[in-house]
């Protein structure tokens, strides 16, 4: 019989780049596409980007800085979250480290840059 759920280990899933600093992403083949859940390191300098399909919701773990969202500089700190629908320009700044789910799940053909 197979389980129902899916137990995930961080600490064992390499981190990738990303456009917002490194990325640990996870649930992507076993939600079916629907959804991904991300930890991410934010680097000082991430670029602004958007994605026309997916929904985002960022969650302040760790930090302080600010998320710029359609040129609005939004202050963060542990335990702000914020929902980034589609065609938001965004990016995240200053030394955070954020939950991040995606919604489908993540694809790098959605992430696109002016």
């Amino acid at each position: 019989m197979d389980k129902k759920y899916v137990l995930t280990d961080f600490q064992q899933i390499p981190g990738v780049p990303c456009p917002c600093g490194t990325s640990r992403r996870a649930y992507i083949a076993e939600s079916n596409g629907e959804v991904s859940f991300h930890v991410v390191d934010i680097k000082i300098d991430a670029q602004l980007h958007y994605h026309k399909s997916h929904t985002e919701i960022y969650y302040i773990l760790a930090g302080e800085g600010h998320l710029e969202l359609d040129g609005d500089k939004v202050p963060v700190q542990p335990g702000i979250s914020v929902l980034i629908k589609p065609g938001c320009r965004h990016r995240a700044c200053g030394q955070l480290k954020v939950i991040n789910v995606s919604m489908p799940a993540f694809d790098p053909a959605d992430e696109y840059f002016d």
